[in-house]
């Protein structure tokens, strides 16, 4: 049976799934039941994800609660459903492949989820920030602020004290903004902390014992990254004087015990589980040659699970330049992820930024078909299978190299139609579409290519004034 389920009152529905998606099953089900009436069961079946299972698979595991009416069975278990329905003494539901599409069983939309919550904090790092003059700091930290942030770090240069240190602190106080000083220099930090600083990053054995003076929260951290017992010690002290403090085992770079490093946040997390967290996460995103949106979001998930409550991140590399944003959009998708049980996909494409989600394309018969139709001189671009195909009336171009392309098409009965309007607005869709071949991405003639969060649309009044073109029929 596909759905909708005809239920009463007396209907009892069991549900199969992984054990991924049992708590969102769960909750999901639970309050399909509460609006529809009806009673329920969940079966957890010996698999983490639930589109590996089958119908024959079913057979040999399932165990059906004897007061069900239905077994409701997740999408994927499509091919061979008669097969698992002569085995069951009931119907058997098609469910959908995603669980929180479940009320459609129930003639209900799928609700959107709330992607306004999290529970993270997002400290933006200015690096060497007194090399900077006021102004320029201060228009950085409201930008950094703009983009997300929750806290502004001060950077201290380690190789000069900063004697106008309160002055920075003061700028962003005067704003409302929440401030840490990352500093090693006692002056420094206690001058900081008068002005208006409510972190200290970070102590250790070295310092600790001037954090009695500062009267604020510290972060502390072990002396050197591997050695937990000096972080053990700092912690006894600073527990010992009433001093606040979140901890940071300190993320290591690849090739420097990154593995190793995760595990001690986590061995922290389990030792001190009352204490708040931090994780500086710049160490991996400004050391790895590669964008940084998807280690953003990895750390951030790691975080979530573990419950580490803020993050101290930087952008000073290029490929890292808007860690800030990323963070922002990654620490709405793992709270609502890790709040439900369920991985965070089909949640928003704001973090796929390279490629994108799905690629639509046409068969070569349908570009034939579109070409004979056609009855302008309009030109309709795609981009699909390595190659950039050109359409128009009675004309269907393809090629890998775009200006081979361009080259058939002022060989063509039409190129009397390309002037230089055409042609800058030709090579300029082309060069889009070239793009998107190259990196896998949806190619739509006149409309942007998809960039996430980053995509910035495009304005094309200017040529749809002139009439020479459209992007569809």
């Amino acid at each position: 049976m596909h759905g909708p389920i005809e239920i009463t009152t007396t209907s009892h529905l069991h549900f199969v799934t992984g054990t991924l998606a049992q708590h969102a099953v769960r909750e999901i089900v639970s309050d399909l039941a509460d609006r529809h009436s009806f009673e329920f069961s969940i079966g957890v079946m010996p698999i983490t994800v639930a589109a590996l299972m089958t119908p024959q698979w079913l057979i040999r595991k399932l165990t059906l609660p004897p007061q069900s009416t239905h077994l409701v069975v997740p999408g994927f278990c499509e091919s061979g459903l008669e097969t698992l329905a002569k085995h069951v003494s009931v119907p058997v539901v098609l469910g959908p492949n995603d669980c929180r599409d479940m009320a459609e069983l129930f003639g209900e939309k799928r609700e959107p989820i709330d992607l306004n919550r999290y529970d993270i904090e997002i400290i933006a790092e200015i690096n060497h920030a007194p090399r900077l003059a006021i102004g320029q700091f201060e228009s950085m930290a409201l930008r950094l602020v703009q983009d997300g942030a929750d806290r502004i770090d001060i950077g201290c240069d380690p190789a000069k004290r900063c004697d106008r240190i309160a002055d920075y602190v003061r700028c962003l106080v005067s704003h409302g903004l929440k401030v840490s000083i990352d500093t090693f220099d006692n002056w420094e930090a206690g001058v900081a902390c008068d002005a208006g600083a409510s972190l200290v990053l970070s102590v250790n054995s070295q310092n600790r014992h001037h954090a009695k003076d500062w009267n604020t929260e510290v972060v502390a951290i072990p002396d050197t990254p591997t050695d937990m017992d000096s972080l053990d010690d700092t912690i006894e002290y600073l527990t010992r004087h009433d001093i606040p403090m979140r901890l940071d085992p300190i993320l290591e770079p690849i090739g420097s015990g990154l593995a190793a490093s995760i595990v001690r946040y986590s061995v922290i997390r389990q030792r001190y589980p009352e204490l708040p967290m931090m994780m500086g996460i710049g160490n991996l995103t400004e050391l790895t040659d590669v964008d940084s949106a998807g280690i953003n979001m990895m750390l951030l998930g790691i975080c979530q699970e573990l419950g580490i409550g803020s993050v101290l991140t930087t952008q000073v590399i290029n490929w890292a330049r808007s860690s800030v944003r990323e963070c922002d959009h990654a620490r709405r998708l793992v709270y609502a992820a890790v709040g439900r049980g369920i991985p965070p996909k089909n949640l928003s494409d704001d973090l796929v930024m390279l490629r994108d989600r799905t690629l639509n394309q046409f068969s070569d018969e349908t570009l034939e078909t579109l070409a004979g139709a056609i009855k302008d001189n309009n030109y309709r671009l795609f981009a699909q299978d390595g190659r950039i195909h050109l359409v128009s009336r009675g004309l269907h171009l393809d090629d890998d190299d775009p200006f081979r392309l361009f080259e058939n098409l002022l060989s063509a009965p039409i190129s009397e139609n390309v002037d230089r309007s055409h042609a800058f607005y030709l090579g300029y869709e082309m060069a889009k579409a070239s793009i998107a071949l190259a990196l896998g991405k949806r190619y739509e003639q006149d409309r942007a290519l998809r960039w996430g969060f980053l995509t910035s649309e495009e304005n094309l009044h200017r040529l749809t004034r002139t009439g020479r073109h459209r992007s569809r029929e």
